[in-house]
């Protein structure tokens, strides 16, 4: 009976330290705007960033994931390198609360259980919805007249490192192509109030760092 209790609690254990099934986390970073007010700079994170991740690990090559992130966006053409934003002087302020879903694909395999620290590039993509202001000129100034519900296609490039079987780091920039033009109040529904390149939409950037930690059974790569 006691080899018999040795052998469960030990079963038990295994399955705790060597479960790498789902993955629960945070990020931390820094977003920037692209669009019609303020720099085009594509990397130059001027507001926080934070939120939370989850990871359904389906194979060493592939995983479903979640996010939910939350910023701020600025935008202020005083940064511009562009003369005739610097003299127009617009700034603006808007807030991002987004939910992605989709696929993060590595480009080296990556098990824990074969590699005492395996690490690999990575590429995520899918479908991302979002709340933002609804912002419009007036006076001058731009400011928010309500809010909007709206759709963006994410494209992200990262690279991880995970740490004894239990902890994932990732580093990771990705941009949001959306599928409005309005954040920065560019494109208002009175178009005698917009201005602009009126055939590109707005993109904004993350850029940042992910810790999770893993949970669940041991999985079983061998089907996928």
């Amino acid at each position: 009976m006691r080899y018999l209790t040795i052998l469960v609690i030990a079963f038990f254990w295994n399955i705790q330290t060597n479960a790498q099934t789902y993955e629960v986390g945070a990020y931390l970073g820094g977003s920037n705007f692209i669009g019609d007010v303020g720099s085009t700079t594509y990397i130059s994170p001027n507001a926080p960033v934070f939120g939370g991740i989850f990871k359904w690990n389906r194979s060493s090559r592939h995983s479903f994931r979640f996010t939910a992130l939350f910023t701020g966006l600025k935008g202020d053409d005083e940064n511009s390198s562009e003369t005739r934003r610097q003299a127009r002087g617009l700034e603006f302020s808007n807030s991002i609360k987004e939910f992605s879903l989709g696929l993060e694909y590595t480009f080296w395999e990556f098990d824990m259980f074969k590699d005492r620290n395996p690490h690999t590039p990575y590429l995520y993509t899918g479908f991302t919805y979002f709340n933002h202001e609804e912002l419009n000129l007036s006076n001058g100034n731009l400011v928010s007249t309500g809010n909007a519900w709206d759709v963006a296609i994410p494209i992200v490039l990262g690279y991880k490192v995970a740490f004894n079987s239990n902890v994932v780091f990732a580093l990771e920039g990705g941009i949001r192509y959306t599928f409005t033009d309005n954040l920065d109040g560019s494109a208002p529904e009175d178009s005698l109030l917009a201005f602009g390149n009126k055939n590109n939409d707005d993109w904004y950037m993350f850029t940042g760092l992910t810790v999770s930690f893993t949970f669940g059974r041991r999985p079983c790569f061998c089907a996928f």
